[in-house]
């Protein structure tokens, strides 16, 4: 089974605890998510943290995420850290 998580407007320290407490959710029930970024159009540090943790506990069950939408400020952002490698996308 997967669901969809939608990531609106930003993801950053005024609403990564919300985030990632709705993708554990997710997780939780044993679902894959595909998170629709595509109208997040800023990820900061704390946001990049929640997605790289998520994709840890979901590989831990065996699950997947995976990215979609992702506009091109938000890649920018994830190919200069270098988190861009570590997301499958749709």
């Amino acid at each position: 089974m997967t669901e969809t998580y939608k990531i609106d407007r930003a993801l950053d320290s005024f609403n990564y605890q919300q985030v990632q407490s709705e993708i554990l959710e997710i997780l939780e029930k044993g679902s894959d998510v595909i998170i629709d970024m595509t109208t997040c159009n800023y990820v900061s540090s704390t946001g990049l943290r929640v997605l790289l943790y998520s994709k840890k506990v979901a590989a831990a069950k065996g699950l997947k995420i995976c990215l979609t939408g992702i506009s091109d400020e938000v890649k920018d952002i994830m190919n200069v850290t270098g988190f861009i490698n570590f997301f499958d996308y749709a």
